[in-house]
């Protein structure tokens, strides 16, 4: 599992998010949140990153720790 898998569940759900909201706060598909969370996709593109860091209010750098 890498560090993006288990960090970006740790971030959504210490901000109340169903991975459904957020995917909809990111403007990403709820199937890209879902797949990065469960280690199907560990190389997400920097654009999606880039509204997956914005909608959880962090920066790239804190997501990718």
């Amino acid at each position: 599992m890498s560090n993006i898998t288990k960090t970006l569940r740790k971030l959504r759900e210490a901000k109340g998010l169903s991975q459904e909201k957020l995917a909809r706060l990111a403007d990403v598909a709820n199937n890209t949140i879902i797949k990065i969370e469960a280690g199907k996709n560990q190389n997400p593109t920097l654009d999606t990153l880039k509204k997956i860091t914005k909608a959880l209010d962090v920066s790239i750098e804190e997501l990718l720790k």
